[in-house]
């Protein structure tokens, strides 16, 4: 069970990711669009929350200044173990200060923050493929590079658990 805090894109965008997870699930790939209670959204993960009290984390969200939108510029595939395979978008030095700034905010409130989110360590990612092997793997890679360079409109903010795929909005994007 994981709470992460979410950066949510513009529809086009949506649709184009959802359209990228239809390739793949058409491929026998499984994505998002198919994993655990199939109510996943395309994203971006700021953090990931092991523990948590929802009503601090997001009074916390809500006190951080609205960044307004950005665009993401996924230009290629990063691969995760256990066949986790996602975008890979760059990201300005704006952005990676704003994913400080909300891990700071979280770790305030007594959250604890997965590893791979601490600033530092965090790799920014849209995943894709939950499960990919072997040859489903060169599927992917091929399917992802044939709709790169891949702009992706982030226009505002959720937290989402992950388990559940609950939903709390942003009223800013942090």
């Amino acid at each position: 069970m994981a709470l992460a805090v979410c950066l949510l894109f513009d529809r086009r965008s949506e649709r184009l990711v959802r359209e990228l997870w239809g390739r793949l699930e058409s491929q026998d790939v499984r994505t998002l669009a198919s994993h655990t209670h199939r109510r996943h959204h395309p994203h971006l993960s700021y953090a990931v929350l092991r523990s948590w009290d929802v009503d601090r984390v997001l009074a916390a969200m809500q006190a951080l200044p609205d960044e307004g939108p950005d665009v993401l510029h996924c230009r290629g595939t990063l691969t995760f173990p256990r066949g986790r395979v996602a975008l890979a978008p760059s990201i300005s030095a704006a952005m990676a200060a704003r994913q400080e700034r909300v891990a700071g905010a979280l770790t305030a409130t007594g959250a604890d923050l997965h590893r791979n989110y601490v600033p530092g360590c965090w790799i920014p990612h849209v995943s894709v493929a939950t499960r990919a092997h072997g040859a489903s793997m060169a599927t992917v890679v091929t399917t992802i590079a044939d709709v790169l360079p891949l702009p992706l409109h982030v226009d505002r903010a959720a937290l989402i658990d992950s388990s559940t795929g609950q939903v709390w909005p942003l009223d800013r994007v942090p």
